[in-house]
């Protein structure tokens, strides 16, 4: 079952330079981050020079080794990561199940089956994206991600310094609510401090879960966004609009509305990956552009009130069986039974009998669940979600 908790949590990187933040503050991010950076290798490798062992993943003749009898090359073992067996599993076409349950059971037969198909296409080049070995891991780094060889890279610290700068340039006051960092993404979320908006429909007869509170006492909304980057292939550098519920911290995300910037650049050669500066300009100038502009159309008071008068007229409908149509609703978008557990005992909390009630409901059970991208992925959900009340 998976944890829920209404604390903020915070785990620093460990020694081999993987970890995770949920709810940080902007230093706890930009910690980790630097820990992370100092760590990171990146190579195009061809697939005759990779090779699978004890479940790990080898890159041979990698690094140089310099001993009485000369140099020679060595290999660099790296241990996959569960977004790196995604990848593995999609470039391999071996269905991603059956990949982790080898490496758990049989890792004999995973090194049989990975071999296999990397010996099918030699020529074949990937892009493996690692963190280096540390001290105390046997020389063994962490394998982050396989992906194409044309994948751009676009990485978490230099989008987060481009986009405040983009922001700093707007002149607009923000306040950063919240840092979450896991193996497959960073999500930064920025409030408007100046724009609010009441919201006495949507907020009427409604009681925050978290302290009792209740929207006729504080019936307004202030206009903010999430900045949100994947360095392993899961997602582009998107910014997405929120409205954020004052009583409650709830957020009302708007992925229609979102600015996208996909990783595809062009093909690369073989080998360590160095970017020039003059190409890594080009990319952060556009994400502070991205930034301004959205900073320009989100955190603006008569976009916050169009958007919150359309979901105004579909928050309104009234629920008259709560467990059946969240037992619905969550078959359809696949939460975990902890979860539709969660989303029914905030609903009843809440007060509210409407499908406004659910999406306040989904998005106070996303604040208070500890795994990072579950908590994202949920709240990215919940309009769809009372869409289908």
């Amino acid at each position: 079952m998976q944890e829920l908790t209404t604390r903020a949590v915070v785990v620093t990187p460990g020694p081999d330079g993987t970890g995770a933040a949920r709810n940080a503050e902007l230093r706890d991010l930009v910690k980790a981050l630097t820990h992370q950076h100092a760590r990171k290798a990146d190579h195009v490798v061809s697939a005759g020079r990779m090779r699978a062992e004890g479940g790990n993943l080898l890159m041979t003749g990698h690094a140089p080794l310099l001993s009485a009898e000369g140099v020679t090359l060595t290999d660099q073992a790296l241990r996959p990561t569960s977004v790196a067996d995604e990848g593995i599993a999609e470039k391999l076409r071996i269905p991603l199940a059956y990949l982790r349950r080898m490496r758990a059971e049989l890792p004999a037969l995973y090194d049989a089956n990975v071999n296999g198909w990397l010996e099918a296409d030699p020529s074949r080049k990937l892009m493996l994206r690692t963190f280096t070995s540390g001290d105390g891991d046997g020389g063994v780094g962490v394998l982050r991600a396989v992906l194409s060889d044309s994948y751009r890279r676009i990485d978490n610290f230099d989008v987060l310094v481009s986009a405040l700068e983009g922001i700093q340039q707007t002149g607009h006051e923000i306040n950063i609510t919240g840092c979450d960092l896991s193996d497959r993404r960073m999500v930064v979320r920025i409030e408007s401090q100046s724009v609010r908006v009441m919201a006495p429909e949507l907020l009427k007869g409604y009681r925050s879960p978290f302290n009792g509170q209740t929207g006729d006492e504080l019936p307004i909304v202030s206009a903010g966004f999430v900045l949100a980057n994947s360095e392993v292939g899961s997602g582009a550098y998107t910014l997405t609009p929120r409205i954020v519920v004052r009583v409650c911290r709830n957020g009302l995300t708007m992925a229609k509305d979102a600015y996208r910037a996909v990783h595809i650049g062009a093909r690369m050669d073989e080998g360590l990956i160095r970017v020039s500066e003059d190409t890594d300009a080009k990319h952060l100038a556009l994400i502070q552009a991205q930034t301004r502009d959205a900073v320009s159309t989100f955190l603006d008071r008569e976009y916050v009130e169009t958007k919150l008068r359309a979901i105004e007229r579909e928050a309104g409908r009234e629920v008259a069986d709560p467990a059946k149509t969240i037992e619905t609703i969550s078959k359809k978008l696949r939460f975990s039974e902890a979860v539709q557990q969660s989303v029914l005992n905030h609903f009843i909390r809440g007060g509210q009998p409407t499908a406004g009630g659910i999406l306040q409901a989904i998005t106070a059970t996303a604040q208070t669940i500890q795994d990072a991208d579950a908590a994202y992925e949920l709240e990215a959900q919940a309009l769809a979600a009372m869409a289908l009340v």
